[in-house]
Order: structure tokens, then sequence, then C-alpha cells
């Protein structure tokens, strides 16, 4: 067999080669909302992705892979869940169903809430969200006030997009109150992005200058 077949030893964790395991920047972190990330096929093997870290980083929380969500993936079990997404679209289709209102009683009682968070390029998500009735029938939380994204490996089109670690940890301090709890695990984050930056430069100066590098983004939109 050729050496170039030969898969790279993983790590059990976090699936990525044990070279580039992202295991030293989990950070558990306690929280009362329950989380479920819906993960577009194409970021599970994305180096660059957050998801696999926020997921390791929060015990009640769920990762599910998928496109397109004809049925809720989450359970009637008498909480409330919410998605995480602008509360008002840009665009509109004719199909597109209204989402239910957000109950401002809702945040009051975070152990009964269910936070659901897509991950994909802000055009993945928004087809996640056009090709899933189930996610558009959701309450809505938007996001505003919010700083910069720390996010600098992959390009933005605009300055409320997020990374979806970002985009949760604050979701989740405006829901629980406690925006402080989160802050070290958006520390860990710098740390992660710190690292790719170094091993991106590393990789470029070994390669061929001349070489167009493809333009990646993977934020998500968290304001309306």
């Amino acid at each position: 067999m050729s050496a170039a077949l030969v898969p790279r030893p993983q790590c059990t964790a976090c699936l990525r080669p044990r070279s580039g395991c992202i295991c030293r920047w989990v950070v558990p972190t306690a929280h009362a909302v329950e989380v479920l990330v819906l993960q577009h096929p194409l970021e599970v093997h994305q180096a660059k992705g957050s998801a696999r870290l926020l997921h390791l980083s929060l015990q009640h929380s769920r990762l599910v892979v998928g496109e397109a969500f004809a049925v809720p993936v989450w359970p009637v079990d008498g909480k409330h869940t919410l998605l995480l997404y602008p509360d008002s679209l840009q665009d509109t289709a004719p199909d597109l169903r209204v989402p239910t209102p957000l109950q401002p009683e809702w945040p009051q009682a975070p152990s009964r809430l269910r936070l659901v968070v897509l991950d994909g390029t802000w055009r993945k998500s928004r087809k996640m969200l056009y090709q899933s009735p189930a996610l558009q029938q959701l309450p809505r939380l938007a996001l505003r006030n919010l700083p910069p994204s720390h996010y600098r490996i992959r390009k933005a089109h605009g300055p409320d997009q997020l990374s979806t670690l970002e985009a949760t940890c604050y979701a989740l301090g405006q829901l629980e109150g406690g925006a402080a709890r989160f802050q070290p695990l958006l520390n860990a984050f710098d740390g992660f992005v710190e690292y790719l930056e170094q091993a991106g430069g590393q990789r470029n100066a070994q390669s061929d200058k001349s070489c167009p590098r493809p333009r990646v983004t993977e934020f998500i939109q968290v304001t309306g």
C-alpha cells in the first residue's frame, strides 16, 4: 500500500489527526441551556471549524450532521426550543414559514431552554433553514451589540458574522445572564485561532506563492 494512502492516527475525542488534535483547547464549561448543533456535512472535516471544540467543551450539547431536517431532531420533552438566527431575513421565499414568536418569559428558566445552532457558511446555513420546515417554525434568538469576531482565519462578509463557537457562547451568556462564565472558552478559542494562523503561515512558506489559495468562509450571522 502506498504511504500516501495510509490513514493518519486519529484522536478519538476530537476526531482529528493526532498531529492536529484540538483537545488542548477544550474548556469544560458549565451551562444550563441545552445546545444542539446542526452541522452541515461539508463542515465535518473542516480543520478551521469551531463546532467540535464547542461540543467537547459544553457538557449539555449534542452535534448532529445533516443538510435538511424534514422532522425535528430534538425530543419532545417539555423544553422550549429556539433557533440562533436573525429574527428577520433579508430575502424571502414563498414557502418559507413564519417563525413562532419568542415568548419573553422563556429566558427566565434557562434549564428549560434548548438552543439550536446551525454550523456552516452563511449561505449553507440559510439553505439548511430553507430545506427544514421544522427549523423555520422555531422562535429565533438574535444577538445584538456584539464585539468583533476573533475568527480572523476565515473571511466574514460582514461585521455581524461570528464563528459558531463565539455566537453560541454569546447566546448562552445572554440567555443565562452569566457572560463571564464563557470567557475562558472564548480565550481558549483565541489560542486555537492563533495556532491555525501559525500552521497556515508555515504551510504558505513551503508552498508555491504563485498558486492562488481558495477563499473559505464559515461565519454564521446572528443579528437581525
